[in-house]
């Protein structure tokens, strides 16, 4: 019964539509912010484990701001504090700025987590044939680290890409904004478009777990066993 009410002539018609909003705006929304909050995780993990105590005050602030407040807060404080301070500024660029601050807090400390999980051995190692702790952490450490760190940071990903619908609420025209605009037209049908868009998003993420599993078998051919 329920199958014969799905308006199927509406879900055909809205799937492309939504599910190019996801290919062009809401994937490269999610990658974006994944490439720049991986490069301030890196310098928040190495700042919090430095032996400056204001670099270790600064970036812990950062970490437990962001941690301790819900990500759709974050969004529209990003969206309104440039233009308080009379900065125009597009509603995409203020997602990027959000997600890759919201990535880079999270991110930081599973980097942090792997750089610890190093044995100290390797260290010492690579400073009995002569290198600097700069050249041993780049060139031993943070290989290392980075095979243990792809697990949890395939998921921060893919958890990036649906927190990516929050986007909508700032106007950002990703996947799920369009779902809402075709909804919006079609208020009687407003649930099949919500469980559509729902569907894609599941699929998108399906295909990068498929992804992250051939990069992890890929990785563990390098692991002594």
């Amino acid at each position: 019964m329920f199958l014969n009410d799905i308006p199927w002539d509406l879900v055909r018609e809205s799937f492309w539509p939504i599910f190019l909003r996801g290919i062009y705006y809401s994937i490269p929304l999610a990658i974006i912010s994944f490439i720049f909050g991986m490069l301030l995780a890196l310098i928040t993990a190495l700042s919090r484990m430095s032996k400056s105590r204001i670099l270790k005050t600064v970036f812990g602030i950062y970490v437990s701001a962001i941690r301790g407040t819900p990500l759709f807060v974050q969004l529209f404080i990003i969206f309104y504090l440039f233009p308080a301070f009379q900065v125009t500024i597009d509603p995409f660029p203020s997602a990027i700025i959000a997600f890759s601050l919201n990535v880079g807090a999270y991110a930081s400390e599973i980097i942090r987590a792997s750089i610890l999980s190093v044995p100290k051995g390797q260290w010492e190692a690579a400073y009995s044939i002569g290198m600097t702790s700069k050249m041993a952490l780049f060139r031993v450490i943070l290989p290392q680290a980075v095979r243990v760190s792809i697990p949890p940071l395939s998921n921060t990903f893919i958890s990036l890409i649906k927190d990516t619908s929050l986007a909508s609420q700032i106007l950002v025209a990703e996947l799920f904004r369009k779902a809402q605009e075709i909804g919006a037209s079609n208020l009687d049908q407003i649930l099949f478009i919500y469980i559509e868009a729902a569907f894609i998003y599941w699929i998108i993420c399906f295909v990068l777990s498929i992804g992250q599993q051939l990069i992890e078998r890929r990785l563990d051919r390098y692991v002594a066993k």
